[in-house]
């Protein structure tokens, strides 16, 4: 069997070959301490150029605390000049796994075991990760950044979207052409619903991922069809309606219920609920 050729370096190959290769050795993917679980299914990886007119789009929309992606890479390199134009945001999708997604719609009001550690151990690894291919492209010559990453990333409050924070992993996502959102303002993207997302801002030459939708909606049957709404259904404190997202309600019920819950049952110091997010058409896959 001829062995493959590896990917040039600086290619949206090459790019690819580093996250799904700390995702497949990285000893930090795992559930819990001591066992070799993966907490994550393969990832998905999109690419958007950081002059895509969406993120001026959220820069105004929740200016002034909002990033673009060239504010977030001067941050971490305050003498650059570079422009949007010159730079590449890379984004990534990590899918829950399928044991994970089936506990998970076993419970009706508080996490399951896997889906908080999840969020635990889970997002650990997701933020190595962030800082592992920030760095791999920045010692290949490709300065990067991971903005969740920067001591400046944090939640503020939006006069017309409330609790939001200064730069949305699952709103790069969409620009990068990996979604669109659903009515529990949960992404949709090719492996569903249940996921968790990172990226990094990169002074590279990438071409933007194509967009298989044509609206920021497209894959939800509520706003595609007027049908479904199973995810409204799922949350326990009715924080979703046929009017969107209550965000506020949301926020209470993990920091009052299901963020106690985990620490006091598992252990676990993260703030997890995701109910909304399994036994749902769009759990694992486009449901359109």
């Amino acid at each position: 069997m001829e062995n493959k050729a590896a990917p040039d370096v600086g290619s949206a190959a090459w790019v690819e070959q580093l996250i799904h290769n700390f995702w497949a050795t990285s000893s930090q993917n795992i559930l819990k301490e001591g066992s070799d679980e993966k907490a994550w299914d393969e990832p998905l990886v999109g690419f958007a150029r950081a002059g895509h007119p969406l993120f001026r789009q959220l820069a105004e929309d929740l200016s002034p605390f909002y990033w673009t992606p060239e504010r977030a890479f001067q941050l971490a390199f305050p003498e650059s000049s570079e422009t949007a134009e010159e730079l590449c945001v890379i984004s990534w999708v990590l899918p829950q796994t399928t044991a994970t997604r089936l506990d998970q719609g076993q419970v009706k009001e508080v996490p399951a075991e896997r889906w908080a550690r999840s969020r635990d151990l889970g997002e650990r690894f997701n933020c190595a990760l962030r800082l592992h291919i920030a760095t791999a492209l920045t010692t290949a010559g490709y300065p990067s950044v991971a903005p969740e990453r920067l001591a400046e990333f944090g939640m503020h409050r939006s006069e017309r979207f409330g609790i939001a924070s200064n730069w949305s992993e699952r709103h790069t996502a969409h620009i990068a052409g990996l979604g669109t959102f659903g009515l529990s303002d949960g992404l949709i993207t090719k492996r569903g619903k249940a996921v968790r997302f990172g990226s990094v801002v990169a002074r590279i030459d990438l071409p933007g991922t194509p967009h298989e939708y044509d609206n920021h909606q497209a894959w939800c049957l509520w706003y595609a069809k007027g049908t479904c709404g199973v995810c409204a259904r799922r949350c326990p404190v009715d924080a979703i309606s046929d009017t969107g997202h209550d965000k506020d309600k949301c926020f209470d019920y993990i920091r009052e219920v299901t963020a106690p819950y985990v620490r006091e049952t598992f252990g676990t110091g993260e703030t997890p609920c995701g109910l909304c997010q399994v036994r749902i058409p769009c759990e694992e896959k486009i449901p359109i």
